[in-house]
């Protein structure tokens, strides 16, 4: 979901990104300090003064949700765990972390210093609040909004439920005191589905109240959904990455890879390869020298009107461009890389040459047999 994002620079060495969705986002928490909220609490304002006083508010607003983010980031990379962006979306931030915790220890740390800054901030801007006289009266307003509203981020984010912060420090706990993470994790992921079915129905009774409240009950309810989801998911990844730990990827790796010519045109690969063996990647050579890969994914991206002249080598990946893995890599870190980067296979390369494929398909079925023989 969080690929489609623009950089917008770095900080600490983490590069940052807007998602889509965040225009969204940001659109609508404008639009509703500048419609409603301030002109209700400051009638005697101009629309003007509105909107432009809503603008700064929500830049100030994501601001805070940056800095939650990256102080999650800052203590991930003291820990030693590498971050690879911090990504802003529609419900807030995400902090892509490389990998998980060796620990509890560094679980808490993590997933504390997000929320604690956000109580932090909601103390400071509150305390402008307090402290500025009254006839600074767009500071007092935003910096009003701005307190309880951290506040809010701060408590939402503490709510013992995984994927939140809370959850991962419930997590934490869990896994501190019973030094299983994989336990842990199901106790905190059941909270966290248990959480987003209170959002969920809350939202659907805040709907039968009535058209005002109309936006509030979808809001709540599609929040609920995306914490169930990722709830399931974190879990089910987890699972994954644990039961496929210590594999090497040639236990797993398809190694009949049909290799064509690269001369040949598209209309030749989809009637002669494609169509009749039902395989969607193949190995592109000139003779015996490897030059790189063609999937499903550059053919469709190919008019059909152009695959009679079209030959393969103008639309193959070359191999030093290729994603490649060694066969004697962890098969985690694999599904990770597949994961991550949504790729849905990935060339095993040694000594220069192609010697089989890794997909996720692979992975599940390899999972699938040894469950079925008990291993």
């Amino acid at each position: 979901m969080l690929k489609s994002a623009i950089p917008i620079g770095r900080l600490f060495g983490i590069p940052l990104r807007l998602h889509f969705s965040w225009f969204f986002i940001f659109a609508l928490v404008t639009w509703a300090l500048a419609t409603s909220y301030f002109p209700d609490v400051y009638q005697e304002w101009s629309l003007s003064a509105s909107i432009i006083t809503g603008v700064i508010t929500s830049l100030l607003f994501f601001g805070s949700v940056l800095l939650h983010e990256l102080m999650h980031s800052v203590v991930a990379i003291a820990s030693g765990i590498p971050v690879k962006s911090i990504t802003l979306f529609i419900f807030g931030g995400v902090s892509e972390i490389a990998e998980e915790p060796s620990n509890p220890k560094i679980e808490l740390k993590i997933a504390i210093a997000g929320p604690l800054t956000s109580i932090l901030l909601g103390g400071i801007f509150w305390a402008i609040f307090y402290l500025i006289p009254a006839s600074f009266e767009y500071i007092v307003a935003v910096s009003f909004w701005l307190g309880l509203i951290n506040l809010m981020l701060g408590a939402f984010n503490l709510l013992p439920g995984f994927p939140l912060d809370g959850g991962r420090v419930l997590r934490a706990i869990l896994w501190w005191r019973s030094g299983n993470l994989r336990r842990a994790t199901r106790w905190a992921s059941n909270a966290g589905r248990g959480i987003s079915f209170f959002f969920i129905f809350g939202g659907i009774w805040l709907i039968f109240q009535g058209p005002e409240w109309w936006f509030n009950g979808l809001w709540l309810a599609f929040i609920g959904w995306f914490l169930g989801n990722a709830a399931v998911g974190s879990y089910r990844q987890l699972t994954l990455q644990q039961m496929l730990q210590g594999h090497a990827v040639s236990e797993a790796m398809t190694r009949d890879c049909i290799t064509i010519q690269q001369n040949i045109t598209l209309n030749e690969l989809v009637n002669e390869h494609i169509l009749p063996t039902g395989n969607q990647c193949f190995v592109v050579a000139d003779g015996d020298h490897v030059k790189g890969l063609i999937t499903l994914k550059e053919v469709k991206a190919i008019p059909s009107t152009e695959w009679a002249s079209k030959k393969i080598i103008e639309i193959m990946v070359p191999l030093e461009k290729l994603r490649q893995v060694r066969p004697d890599e962890d098969m985690a870190r694999v599904l990770k890389v597949l994961t991550e980067e949504e790729i849905g296979q990935l060339p095993v390369v040694e000594g220069g040459s192609i010697i089989g494929m890794i997909s996720r398909e692979n992975l599940l079925a390899f999972i699938n047999i040894r469950d079925k023989l008990g291993m």
